[in-house]
């Protein structure tokens, strides 16, 4: 698909979304993808699924396999894959029921979908349109558009009063829908990722972010968070799959942005590449703490450094 004729973007927003940073990830994929060398294409940590829909819409790969622990995010993603037309027409509903209420109204509408989405739960082997819908509704109307659950694994953000939202984005859903055909999505934890690289495999790494400090970092994605202890274990997994001989690209924070004698992180992957793009950080609830900041880019290849600032 070019896309040039068709910008595809991400059908939620999603905490640590990679969208904006796109163009400089661009000169840290691996050679062989560019010259289609690279045949299979993992993501273990889908969350939002940038890179994902970016590399779908431009390499051509034989074989691609996306996880993410949350079941219901998942979930969505199948639907769009496989039910679509069903997808969109229980949106529309949605979006023409909001836009007729009053500002009051809008609110309870919110908060009964919240309320009805936290009374139930799916399995990952199910696929639910209604759950879909719901956790589309609910993405587009919360504040932020932050996906956040409490202890109990129930989704806790609050209304944002949104004054005409595009609660179904048709096109770009339908176009995700397209792309997503030769995709297979797992609700899974990352490390059964595994079982399904081959020679020629890339990897691309996006775990929850270590925290820059315990204000301003989010981990909440699950309930159980994800703690140092996980991103050592995180580490053991990198450097396992490296013995394997493919290419890896992992994400993370970069500690130095607020405590220049933190290296957890250098420690860790210092017989990698860790490399340095810009970014801008976001969730904050003060403004003084939300600005422009570095994110680590750890690779066990050279990547292109020659991007501009």
């Amino acid at each position: 698909m070019n896309i040039k004729e068709k910008k595809i973007k991400p059908f939620v927003v999603w905490a640590g979304g990679k969208s904006g940073l796109l163009e400089q990830f661009k000169n840290f994929y691996p050679t062989e993808l560019k010259t289609g060398e690279i045949t299979t294409y993992i993501e273990p940590f889908l969350g939002g699924g940038a890179v994902l829909i970016d590399i779908l819409q431009n390499y051509n790969i034989k074989n691609v396999y996306a996880f993410d622990i949350n079941i219901d995010l998942i979930n969505c993603y199948k639907v769009i894959k496989t039910n679509i037309d069903e997808l969109v027409k229980e949106l529309y509903i949605k979006q023409n029921d909001y836009l007729q209420m009053n500002q009051e109204e809008r609110k309870e509408f919110f908060l009964d979908i919240r309320k009805e989405y936290n009374s139930y739960r799916i399995t990952a082997e199910e696929t639910s349109i209604k759950r879909a819908t719901e956790f589309i509704v609910l993405n587009k109307l919360c504040y932020s558009g932050l996906y956040r659950v409490n202890k109990k694994g129930e989704f806790n953000n609050s209304f944002n009063n949104a004054k005409n939202p595009t609660i179904c984005d048709e096109k770009n859903l339908r176009n995700l829908s397209k792309i997503f055909q030769n995709v297979l999505f797992y609700a899974t934890d990352y490390t059964e990722s595994i079982k399904y690289i081959d020679q020629k495999t890339f990897i691309y790494l996006d775990p929850p972010y270590r925290p820059l400090t315990k204000t301003t970092g989010f981990t909440k994605y699950t309930k159980d968070g994800f703690t140092d202890s996980d991103q050592v274990k995180l580490c053991e997994f990198y450097k396992s799959l490296n013995c394997r001989n493919i290419k890896l690209m992992l994400s993370n924070s970069d500690p130095k942005n607020d405590d220049p004698t933190d290296n957890f992180f250098e420690e860790l992957y210092k017989n990698f590449y860790i490399n340095k793009v810009n970014s801008c950080r976001r969730i904050s609830k003060r403004v003084e703490n939300r600005g422009k900041i570095t994110e680590l880019l750890i690779t066990n290849y050279k990547g292109d450094q020659d991007y501009e600032e």
